[in-house]
Order: C-alpha cells, then structure tokens, then sequence
C-alpha cells in the first residue's frame, strides 16, 4: 500500500511572494483588512488561494502555544533611520517562519492597550524594541513574565536585555576629532533628546573629543533636537545668532543635518565654505544632498539581522545573555566638510 506523502504547508512569506509584498503586509490584508487598500487585499487573497495557504496553520501554532509572530517596537515609523533595520529584522524573520508586527511608539498613548492585549492574549511570541522603553509601564518584576525581548540599535542597562547596537561614544568622537583635524575650533553639537542613552554617549564622544585637544567645552554651542529636520533648521538659526558663531556643526542624526544644511542654504551660507556639517546614521538621503553628507555610518540591515537572530535563539530556548553585541559603525567622508576658511 502506497504511502501518503506529507505536503510542505504554504507559509504567509509564500504569499508574500506571490504578491511582492511584506509579510506585515500579507498579516495586516488577513487580520485588518480595513487597514490594507482594496487593490492590495486583492492580490494578497489571489495570493493565498495561489499557494495553497491555509489558515489552519494558525490552530496549529495556538496548540503549540505559539504565534509565529515578533512584536517590533519603533520609536517613530517615520524616521528614515529605522527603514533598513526594519528590513533586516523582516528577512531574517521570514527565512525561519515568523511574522512581524510593526508598533508606533509615537502613538504609544493610542497602542498600549493595544500591545499589551497582544501579550495578555499571547498573540506574539517576542519583541524587539527599537528605542530605550517598553512601550508601556511593567516593574521589574513584571518584565520577567514578558515574552523574549531583545533591544536593537539602543542600549539600556536597567532593562537588562541583550542588545545589538555600535559604539556612539566612539563614533561621536572619531566625527569630532575629524572635524578638529581639517582646522575647526568653534564646533557645535544638534544633541538628540537627553532622555535617551545613544544621545548621553553620542553627547560624551562630543565632550571628549574637545577636551582631547584642550578645547574648552562652551554650552552656548550644544544645543537639543527631537530628530526632524525643523529640529535641525532651528538649531542653526540658534547657533548663528551666537557672537561666535560655529564653523562645524556636528548632528546626532541624518535627519537633523540636512536640516541644518536646508537652513543653512536659506540663510545664504555655503557648504562646506562657510559651514562644515556631520551627521549620524547614514540614511540614503545623505548621498543625494547638496552637497552629500559626511556622516558616521551604521550598518542598519545587521542591527536588525542581529537582533532578530538573539531573538530565535532565545525562542528556540538557548540561553542568551544580557549585554551589549557591538557592531563596526564607519566615518563616510562627503562634501559637507571641509578646513575652515581663513
């Protein structure tokens, strides 16, 4: 008697496939369709019927007590800075079967009833959070009871998670010391919010690098923005008002120095000439600047490579230790910077 030969079921990034999108995408298209255009849901449920996928892989995973399903916790979608890591994060878990949910934290008042019923409710199997909080409030001992977390890009000693991040104190000060050897003195700083612990570090590079070359530390050049472009435009026109104005402007973020160079241009200043400027992160824009930006370069797609792969460890039930993984961050050398003028 022939035997049966058990079929490979269809998996949702099948349908992904099929349908060339995200498997966010195909999860939103099946769970809130009133969230996906009526085009999309369409491939999405041609998709489906394609490859034969079957929602009963869903009852599968519930008597497995799993979801399938990471939990990505983002500071601010809109940030250009996430979109790389979020993309590493959604291949790697793809290639082993899981599914990845997106949350705002910029909506954290809307969502955190929302995250937290997705965890009561066991619906995702662990996080990643993107930034340095919990996107809601949970005690020491509460967060023991939370699924896996793994922290990507950040780096916050009292939550005691493992975490994939770069040096920013050494980053800040290799952009720095930079900036001190092509001649610049008067250098300031667009700092990222205090609150968050890569700013401190970034904060610090800034700091030391200064004091490495005996230039006195003067707070009238440091100034605080919220990583937006007006937040950088306003910083310059705080800056230039000063009776010394600076000759380098060192930012905590892409986003922040093209807008310093936005208002620098507005305020008839020349790039480099006039103005040096560096940035942090390295987004794609920064090539497409005029000029391109020097910045100091994450490598984005392995941060979320990285923390994805802690993650499935700690899933697969090794033990994973809390701590820092430092990855290669790189000084890319533009036309933002050049020696001050005489």
């Amino acid at each position: 008697m022939e035997q049966k030969k058990e079929l490979t079921m269809a998996t949702m990034k099948d349908v992904a496939e099929m349908a060339g999108v995200s498997t966010a995408t195909v999860s939103r298209a099946l769970m809130n369709p009133e969230k996906v255009s009526a085009p999309t849901r369409q491939k999405v449920e041609q998709a489906v019927l394609a490859v034969g996928y079957s929602p009963h892989a869903l009852a599968r995973n519930i008597k497995r007590n799993e979801s399938r399903t990471i939990l990505v916790i983002v500071p601010d979608i809109c940030d250009p800075f996430f979109a790389d890591v979020i993309q590493g994060i959604e291949r790697t878990a793809a290639e082993n079967g899981y599914l990845v949910l997106i949350g705002d934290c910029a909506q954290q008042n809307q969502q955190e009833k929302t995250f937290i019923n997705l965890i009561i409710t066991k619906q995702i199997d662990g996080m990643l959070l993107l930034g340095s909080n919990l996107p809601f409030d949970a005690s020491k001992e509460e967060q023991r009871n939370l699924p896996p977390m793994v922290m990507a890009n950040e780096f916050a000693p009292e939550l005691e998670l493992p975490t994939v991040h770069i040096d920013n104190l050494t980053a800040a000060f290799e952009a720095v010391n930079y900036l001190q050897q092509l001649g610049h003195q008067r250098i300031a700083c667009v700092a990222g919010p205090e609150k968050m612990p890569l700013c401190q570090y970034r904060l610090q590079g800034y700091i030391q690098a200064l004091r490495r070359n005996n230039v006195a530390v003067d707070s009238q050049y440091i100034t605080r923005g919220d990583f937006t472009y007006d937040a950088g435009a306003q910083a310059l026109i705080t800056l230039m008002a000063l009776p010394s104005p600076p000759t380098a402007i060192f930012c905590h973020s892409d986003v922040m120095a093209i807008g310093v160079l936005s208002q620098a241009k507005k305020m008839g200043l020349r790039i480099p000439q006039d103005l040096s400027i560096i940035g942090f992160d390295d987004i794609k824009l920064c090539q497409y600047c005029d000029p391109p930006l020097t910045t100091v370069a994450q490598p984005r797609l392995q941060i979320g490579q990285q923390a994805m792969l802690l993650l499935l460890e700690q899933l697969q039930g090794h033990s994973v230790q809390s701590g820092s993984r430092l990855l290669e961050s790189e000084l890319i050398i533009r036309g933002s910077t050049s020696a001050p003028k005489r």
